[in-house]
């Protein structure tokens, strides 16, 4: 069977002349929602509107999908005289605590965890894997894990914060690791311990319900995917495109290897999560710790070993897609890298957002670079 991905996309909402954050997310959503439907909705914060796409077995279609998409809240946030960015922190103006979306589970939220929701003003790129039950769901949790750090480095995208440069390249990575079931998920020697540990997070109230288990992979609670919640909000659809390919791929891989009974391997959770801090520090323009064999080497070492790990489970379309887009993150960097290019040109944070505003919607050659024949991976 196909191997099929769905995305959901959280966005910023911006003053195009003050550049500040905007808290009219339910206004954007209620006009978006004329185009989109159910496919878009209000996030935790005012400032934030979220977005899904259907699944696909096509990285084409999903772009052109993810394309049109953010058109359609781009066109309902100018009707209000305002903009849309993709990227995993404001660059300015949020308040602390933020202004928090009425509801109430997001009332409980603030009740249970206090301070920490003071600084979730961050966005997040998530992609639902397709998977035919739960115990598949947990295999391939444990044999995504050890790539986290790789896709952090590659997704990086949120060096700014409150103003300022945090010296991280995902400080969005850094922040949602306060809360208490987050980060790396443990690997899971099967569904029944899978199961156990969460009942037992939810009794003891360290979690309010499955849909408040933050791990960077986890089964979902209400649809048969698994969800990699790994990536910061990314700047353009062909960056997206990217982490999908990149997932699709192993998910592949690992589909195939869960039918050959091939366990996955077992990262220790200390140097995985050192790893994971490493690459939302450096990103993609320093080193990582490869958390397979403990050494630190070069990020972009990595993240090449990552395109060649999937590069054989794609088709024809889908291999195009991912290596146009793999080309222009090492010539333009990943996100970070490209928020601080457009700061150093006059040293101007409202710089930062224009490119942002610009990125959202920007033709990408992703989408021409690839042709239009279809192989047996695509969608009919």
């Amino acid at each position: 069977m196909p191997v099929t991905v769905g995305v959901e996309e959280e966005y910023l909402l911006v003053d195009p002349v003050s550049r500040q954050v905007s808290p009219e997310a339910e206004k954007v959503v209620a006009l978006a929602a004329a185009e989109l439907g159910e496919r878009v909705t209000t996030e935790f914060t005012r400032y934030q509107v979220e977005v899904r796409t259907d699944p696909h077995t096509s990285l084409t279609r999903l772009g052109d999908q993810l394309r049109s998409t953010r058109a359609s809240v781009s066109r309902a946030a100018a009707r209000l005289g305002l903009a849309v960015i993709s990227s995993g922190t404001p660059v300015l103006g949020q308040q602390t605590p933020p202004p928090v979306t009425p509801g109430d589970r997001y009332a409980q939220s603030v009740a249970t965890y206090g301070a920490l929701d003071h600084e979730q003003t961050v966005c997040a790129a998530h992609v639902h894997v397709g998977v035919p039950d739960e115990t598949t769901a947990v295999q391939l949790s444990n044999h995504l894990r050890p790539w986290l750090p790789a896709l952090i480095a590659m997704t990086a995208n949120s060096p700014y914060w409150e103003g300022q440069d945090t010296g991280y390249a995902s400080w969005r990575t850094t922040t949602w690791g306060r809360w208490p079931v987050a980060g790396p998920p443990p690997y899971f020697t099967s569904r029944d311990h899978f199961q156990r540990l969460v009942d037992t997070l939810v009794t003891s109230g360290t979690v309010m319900d499955r849909g408040s288990l933050y791990w960077d992979i986890r089964p979902s609670h209400h649809v048969p995917t698994v969800e990699v919640r790994v990536a910061d909000a990314l700047p353009t659809v062909m960056d997206t495109v990217l982490l999908a390919g990149v997932i699709k791929g192993l998910a592949a891989t690992a589909f195939a290897a869960i039918r050959r009974s091939q366990p996955a391997p077992e990262v220790g959770p200390e140097l995985l999560r050192a790893a994971c801090w490493r690459a939302a520090h450096d990103g993609l323009a320093g080193d990582t710790i490869d958390p397979r064999t403990g050494r630190l080497e070069p990020a972009a070492v990595l993240n090449k070993r990552l395109a060649d790990a999937v590069s054989a489970a794609l088709g024809t379309a889908d291999l195009a897609s991912l290596q146009a887009a793999q080309t222009h993150l090492l010539t333009h960097g990943n996100g970070a890298d490209r928020q601080r290019a457009a700061y150093r040109q006059r040293g101007h944070l409202p710089d930062v957002v224009d490119h942002l505003i610009h990125s959202m919607t920007a033709l990408d050659y992703c989408r021409h670079s690839v042709s239009d024949r279809r192989d047996a991976s695509d969608e009919p």
